[in-house]
């Protein structure tokens, strides 16, 4: 199970950091970013090979399931 910052989100957001900057402005007067979206990973047959359960409730949370 892996929950982090959407890494696609983090490149978008990057670029658009980047946008500014190459328009003129300081980076110092930039505000520090934040991941703005996260994910939950899990991977089935990891967790079956460590003889755990995975709860339902879970994998309907999850934003992707490794079979």
């Amino acid at each position: 199970m892996g929950y982090g910052a959407n890494v696609a989100d983090a490149y978008h957001q990057a670029g658009i950091y980047t946008g500014r900057i190459l328009k003129g402005e300081k980076p110092a007067d930039l505000p520090v970013q934040a991941p703005t979206k996260y994910e939950l990973v899990l991977n089935l047959k990891t967790a079956k090979a460590l003889g755990l359960e995975v709860p339902p409730m879970l994998l309907a949370r999850a934003d992707e399931v490794i079979e």
